[in-house]
């Protein structure tokens, strides 16, 4: 065993039962308030199949709640692990999929998909497409200038760049809606909301979040290999070019397949790795799992308080903005040491 897995293995345990914990709560808030008993005994009843037709708890909880909860913590896990995964790659703090590009090109992908009246499967095809084109452009113009500028604002200039065009292609696309039907879906969709998730819709979008992570897990000690640089990499022995290449490939993946179902929801890509890098450390290993633990608590409890602040519920995406700047700008703040 190698020193310091049991320390990591008791974090994470305790980071899963706290994960476990909040999930209970956030059970228990929405429009039908219901108690922890009734969290507890609608599970039960779902589980041994003794939940009758009248059953409001159980058709509550099983029906509506439990699918967007597994959802939230869903594209928690998967945004938080694929920010992580685009900046230990790209070497820099400020890479996310929103601001690489990546968020803007699977949203234009998805909202092509709505517009052309697409199944699920179909949403996140397009959005894995154009996802992944758009961290591509990326990539390429900041390889073209990067002798002449510095390698950081030129990835961060070309991501904003290319999620402007993206943008203007979600505008686009809008305004030729059709008023009645399309663009309420484009619109409800945009401002990034888990109402309407099903139990299809997880269906569809867990296998290429696991496919995505699995690669990370097992090449865990390669990625941390990457953080060094190219020419130290290279000298371990590390294929720097073809692991990038699958490294994005997979955060990509990740990012479209719960952008399809949760439309956009910014920063948690941006923020969680720092909050985990400041706890465990910059090491990939630690990192990753600490990231999605994090990831998932962080969209589950901003999702809860989207359900429980108003009378009315306010799309996880716009609350996710109002707490997530002002959560960047404190973790800039604390930063007393280079992120690497």
């Amino acid at each position: 065993m190698r020193p310091g897995a049991p320390a990591t293995a008791s974090w994470v345990l305790l980071g899963l039962a706290g994960l476990a914990a909040l999930f209970c709560l956030a059970a228990t808030v929405g429009q039908y308030p219901l108690s922890l008993g009734d969290v507890v005994g609608a599970l039960w009843r779902g589980v041994n199949g003794t939940a009758a037709d009248g059953d409001t708890a159980a058709t509550v909880m099983l029906g509506i709640r439990l699918p967007r909860l597994a959802a939230a913590l869903l594209v928690g896990l998967a945004l938080a692990a694929s920010g992580a995964t685009y900046q230990t790659v790209f070497r820099n703090p400020l890479v996310a999929p929103d601001i690489l590009g990546v968020s803007a090109g699977a949203g234009l992908g998805a909202v092509v998909a709505i517009f052309l009246s697409l199944p699920v499967v179909a949403i996140q095809g397009m959005a894995f497409v154009f996802g992944l084109a758009a961290v591509a452009v990326v990539y390429a113009m900041a390889r073209l200038v990067r002798g002449a500028h510095d390698p950081v604002l030129v990835l961060v200039l070309a991501g904003v760049v290319i999620g402007a065009v993206m943008g203007a292609g979600i505008s686009v696309l809008t305004y030729l809606a059709d008023p009645y039907d399309q663009l309420p879906a484009i619109t409800f969709w945009l401002m990034g909301s888990l109402a309407g998730v099903t139990v299809t819709d997880l269906q569809a979008a867990w296998p290429p979040v696991v496919l995505g992570l699995v690669p990370l897990f097992l090449l865990r000690w390669r990625v941390n290999l990457m953080a060094l640089g190219e020419d130290e990499a290279r000298a371990l022995g590390v294929d720097t070019g073809r692991l990038r290449v699958l490294l994005v490939v997979c955060a990509t993946l990740m990012t479209s397949a719960v952008v399809a179902i949760s439309g956009t929801v910014g920063w948690v890509g941006l923020i969680i790795p720092h909050m985990a890098r400041f706890l465990v450390g910059p090491e990939f290993s630690r990192l990753l799992p600490a990231t999605l633990l994090i990831g998932a608590a962080y969209v589950l409890a901003v999702d809860t308080l989207a359900r429980g602040l108003a009378g009315i519920e306010i799309p996880i995406g716009i609350l996710n903005a109002f707490i997530g700047a002002p959560l960047f700008l404190w973790i800039l703040a604390r930063a007393r040491r280079s992120w690497r």
